[in-house]
């Protein structure tokens, strides 16, 4: 019987580790979603930035094919976070149902 419920605590265990790996990779893809939101806003910021050196009429050639790619980067970023912090609820309540459902265990979940 000991043997039962010491090989079901490292099941669980494991099971925690894994959970707790995904929610790693969650928070590394909001990271990456954070720094390709942030992409558009740094070029955004040359292109305001050197405005007086340029007619927008004149390079509007260039300027909407560059909107049109930072909009689609802003929308990406968006994407990638918002997946990312859906990912990392439904990982934390899974590990809330792991604590709930295994006391000896929840004592050292945080």
């Amino acid at each position: 019987m000991a043997t039962k419920n010491t090989q079901n605590t490292t099941t669980v265990i494991a099971d925690i580790q894994l959970l707790l790996a995904e929610k790693r990779t969650s928070l590394a893809l909001m990271r990456t979603g954070i720094a390709v939101l942030a992409l558009p806003l740094s070029v955004l910021s040359l292109l305001i930035a050197t405005s007086k050196y340029y007619e927008a009429v004149e390079v509007l050639s260039f300027l909407i094919p560059l909107a049109i790619l930072l909009s689609f980067l802003v929308v990406l970023g968006l994407y990638l976070i918002s997946h990312a912090i859906r990912r990392l609820r439904h990982n934390d309540a899974l590990i809330h149902t792991i604590k709930s459902r295994y006391e000896e265990i929840a004592e050292y979940i945080d």
